[in-house]
């Protein structure tokens, strides 16, 4: 134990030793931090700008063609609360004719893990006909499902719905991938969890920023599929 404390004060020391002593160091050092904080924020300050003119709630949304529902983990083969929440907006925007057709999108990297599958399983349970739920596999990430929503599906306008924390990066990665697209952002309890995928956020939006501008390849892309075309007709 004192071994420990012992290299605890030699290391606060050593850190001690090494910052600027001089008020002009001290302030180059606060501009220095600053500047970090702000470029870390840019992203998601450009998120609440390009997004929150297109966040809507279940009652205000718009009618589209389209829902498209983002995975958000399965328990046990089920989906996860927080994805749960995310269907049964969607099947609420169906029930009230605001969408015919909803597309779900997931992970589906391995044979014991079908979080597309589990999805469509659970909207068929709450008034969704099967027929009207298509299925993207290889939702791996936003920017993968947004871009395969427009490039392997076909989807040009859409609700997208999420939770409310991540509906802004949702819809600025739509729109990059050319999707005419307004957000259901869902409303959680602000518990542990929720705080968690807020700051998730942080880091999620800086990648978001780098994807809306290269526009990159999804992780597999694969032939054009017309399942949304057949469940709209």
């Amino acid at each position: 134990m004192k071994r420990l404390r012992g290299k605890v004060r030699t290391g606060a020391g050593a850190l001690a030793a090494r910052l600027p002593r001089s008020r002009r160091g001290r302030r180059r050092l606060l501009r220095a931090a600053v500047a970090v904080c702000v470029l870390a924020l840019l992203p998601a300050t450009w998120l609440q700008l390009t997004a929150d003119p297109r966040v809507r709630t279940l009652a205000d949304a718009p009618a589209e063609p389209v829902a498209v529902v983002f995975g958000a983990g399965l328990w046990n083969g089920e989906p996860s609360p927080y994805l749960a929440h995310r269907l049964d907006a969607a099947s609420a925007l169906y029930s009230a004719g605001k969408v015919r057709a909803v597309l779900v999108t997931g992970d589906n990297s391995r044979t014991d893990y079908d979080e597309p599958t589990a999805m469509r399983d659970y909207l068929a349970t709450h008034g969704v006909p099967r027929a009207k739920v298509v299925l993207d596999y290889a939702g791996f990430d936003t920017w993968d499902s947004c871009t395969r929503a427009r490039r392997i599906f076909g989807v040009d306008h859409a609700l997208l719905v999420s939770q409310g924390f991540h509906i802004r990066r949702a819809l600025a990665l739509c729109r990059a991938a050319g999707i005419d697209a307004y957000g259901v952002g869902v409303d959680e309890p602000r518990d542990v969890t929720w705080y968690y995928g807020g700051a998730r956020e942080i880091a999620g939006a800086a990648k978001a920023a780098v994807d809306a501008a290269l526009t990159p390849d999804p992780r597999f892309l694969g032939p054009r599929e017309q399942g949304v075309a057949r469940a709209l007709r």
